[in-house]
């Protein structure tokens, strides 16, 4: 019976499969590396992306924040007109309280009794003044106490100098003022009259 030599063969069979082995290595790490690449380009992209939205919503919150301070700003301004308006039409409902302030005036002094000096502060007034008498201040207080546009009398000072004719006096009230709320209903006032203090000559 015939010999074969199969070693060459076998050898030719092993080196085949080496080929092969490599081969199928070499084509894996290609894919590899292709894979790699083509993941590295994606995720780049994605990246840069993503840095463009950043950056557009950085222009539209920056553009956000300048419409914001405007509204703000138009805001104060609106707050500041509004104010100002409700002191204009707070000056312009008071104008008539002056007017009937120093009409009452007129009305509430007793004969004999004449002022030197009138002092406002808010709704507080303070009048300094010369009477004939400590009655006719009473009198004064009384007529300030019914009047519709004052209240509160409240004597400081009455005094009476041996070379003066007369005492003088300091007294303050509180004036009743539509423009800031005061009820002026509160409670029965009559007119304050002239007559009603000159008998107390």
């Amino acid at each position: 019976m015939p010999r074969i030599n199969l070693l060459p063969w076998r050898d030719q069979q092993r080196k085949d499969r080496q080929l092969r082995f490599f081969g199928a290595l070499g084509v894996a790490v290609v894919l590899s590396a292709v894979v790699a690449f083509g993941t590295y380009v994606m995720f780049g992209l994605w990246i840069d992306a993503q840095d463009r939205r950043n950056e557009r919503l950085k222009v539209e919150i920056k553009t956000l924040d300048k419409q914001i301070e405007e509204i703000n700003d138009l805001e104060a301004q609106k707050q500041k007109f509004i104010s100002r308006m409700q002191i204009i039409e707070k000056l312009q409902r008071s104008r008539p309280e002056v007017v009937h302030l120093f009409d009452e005036m007129v009305k509430i002094m007793p004969d004999g009794t004449y002022l030197t000096s009138v002092k406002e502060t808010g709704n507080k007034l303070k009048f300094e003044g010369v009477a004939q008498s400590s009655t006719r201040v009473s009198s004064l207080m009384r007529n300030i106490a019914d009047s519709q546009w004052m209240r509160n009398p409240d004597l400081e000072v009455v005094q009476t100098k041996s070379d003066a004719v007369g005492s003088s006096f300091v007294l303050d009230a509180e004036q009743i003022s539509v423009v800031n709320g005061d009820d002026t209903s509160a409670g029965p006032r009559r007119p304050a009259r002239a007559g009603s203090a000159g008998a107390a000559k």
